[in-house]
């Protein structure tokens, strides 16, 4: 994703120099310590601002005065106003408009003495218009999610820090996410290439079911069912990869890795607790939250692409950011330290027969330490925790050699499936609170129908029932033509 941007940035600065004097700056390079102070990020900025300038510019562009300028605040250092004084004087000596493109802002916006260069950003652009002044043509921020992010790390209870130093007069409401159909010309014009032999509609079909969408999922799955092409032998047996086999494989292994999206979504979640405690809500309660975008966790997390909304709900936004934030959530030290997880642990090499899980057994031993463990708490934790503890318990099992996901069936997630892939079978388990038979009844109808979306002849049923009477165990259930095999906990 990061040579993406930089190739978008480069493009962009050579399709525009013929006509404007760009000059790019990127804050990685500056260390904490250039934000310290004004005058500490002035000799820095200047520093960075003339070397590219030297690098860009011929002396009839701009006149040796500009620059000497910028070396002596190199020098000696100035506040953010002294600053601004010398790089206006150097767009207005400049024969080309100037263009400031400044990269990687998102790591620079913590620190107060950024947010004041943009406010001064921002009065010398209003100068500009207003007072027909010299000021850099245009300002391009790289490197951030939103401009408003920037006002959601503006922290303090100082007046001047309540406001974004930007006003934002238009809305930017392009979709930048794929439909099937444009998934499909894309895929279509690889198989023209390649000859793969694969199906397009129906690997179209999965990529947006896992993704939503989202760029740079489908671009990261398609690459790694291409090296599969070269490294898996088992998913030639048709000649191709591009199998529902060889998707689930590329699921499996983008699950496992480390990429910067990942890397920045789990960094958001420890920047922002309110976001955090919002999405495991969101995951493991149960509890339907409005799409409210005054609600700040609700606008940061739809800022960030982490939920959408879905008839008013806040939604996790795709397959694949809700497996891995489960994922997440469930190898925290935490959870790794509850007793269901330590018993999933010393179990799970009874599971797996010639390369088949045996999924009767897990219910049976999950059903086994969730009576153990936990019978003597309320049934409020019962209910918010059952799912938790079911997918906490599963992980470590199918880890390393299976995935799976969440297939919400309600939108107040009573009843909820969760399809595990394991070495390209699936396993249809649905969950759901015990709220009497007639709604036991309509479960089960709930899973034949997913059996016969997904082709099965069997499925799984966890109850977690609170009815003092009832019968913990597992039983099995003829129903429709398909075997249901229940869990009563």
């Amino acid at each position: 994703m990061r040579e993406v941007q930089d190739y978008t940035l480069a493009g962009l600065a050579e399709a525009i120099e013929g006509n404007y004097l760009v000059i790019s700056l990127d804050f990685q390079k500056f260390s904490q310590a250039c934000f310290e102070n004004e005058r500490s990020f002035s000799r820095a900025f200047a520093e960075e601002f003339s070397r590219e300038a030297r690098r860009m510019i011929k002396e009839e562009i701009c006149g040796k005065e500009g620059l000497e300028a910028l070396e002596a605040v190199e020098k000696t250092g100035m506040n953010l106003r002294e600053l601004f004084v010398v790089l206006l004087d150097f767009c207005e000596r400049s024969k080309k408009p100037v263009v400031l493109l400044i990269d990687e802002v998102d790591s620079a916006s913590d620190n107060q003495v950024f947010l004041d260069f943009l406010a001064q950003l921002r009065n010398s652009y209003l100068d500009r218009e207003l007072k027909d002044r010299a000021a850099f043509q245009s300002v391009i921020l790289a490197g951030v999610y939103d401009v408003r992010n920037i006002r959601q790390k503006i922290r303090g209870n100082e007046e001047h820090k309540v406001n974004s130093p930007w006003n934002i007069a238009a809305d930017f409401d392009v979709d930048m996410s794929f439909s099937v159909e444009e998934i499909a010309g894309m895929l279509e014009e690889y198989e023209e290439d390649h000859h793969t032999g694969m199906d397009v509609p129906k690997i179209a079909g999965y990529l947006y079911d896992y993704t939503a969408g989202y760029p740079f999922l489908i671009s990261r799955l398609c690459k790694l069912i291409d090296k599969n092409q070269e490294n898996k032998k088992q998913f030639q047996k048709n000649g191709t990869v591009w199998t529902g086999e060889g998707f689930r494989e590329a699921v499996r292994l983008i699950l496992t890795e480390k990429n910067p999206l990942f890397d920045s979504l789990s960094g958001k979640l420890a920047e922002y607790p309110k976001l955090d405690s919002m999405l495991q809500t969101m995951l493991f309660t149960g509890k339907s939250i409005a799409y409210n975008p005054d609600d700040p966790a609700v606008d940061m997390a739809a800022m960030l692409g982490f939920i959408r909304n879905q008839d008013g709900n806040a939604v996790i936004a795709n397959r694949i950011f809700e497996t891995r934030l489960y994922n997440w959530y469930l190898s925290t030290a935490e959870m790794q330290e509850q007793e269901m997880y330590k018993a999933s642990l010393l179990d799970k090499n009874q599971f797996v027969v010639e390369g088949h899980l045996n999924m009767r057994r897990v219910l049976e031993k999950f059903v086994e330490h969730f009576s153990s463990i936990y019978h003597d708490r309320e049934i409020s934790f019962l209910e918010e925790e059952g799912r938790k503890y079911f997918l906490l318990y599963l992980r470590p099992i199918i880890n390393g050699a299976g995935n799976y996901y969440i297939e919400s069936r309600t939108r107040e997630l009573r009843r909820t499936d969760v399809v595990v892939d394991y070495h390209g079978e699936q396993y249809v388990i649905e969950m759901k609170i015990w709220r009497g038979e007639e709604y036991n009844r309509q479960g089960r109808e709930q899973l034949i129908g997913y059996l016969n979306d997904y082709g099965k002849n069997k499925g799984y049923l966890i109850s977690f029932n609170f009815n003092k009477k009832k019968q913990i165990g597992v039983y099995e259930r003829f129903i429709g033509g398909k075997m249901i095999i229940e869990a009563v906990v």
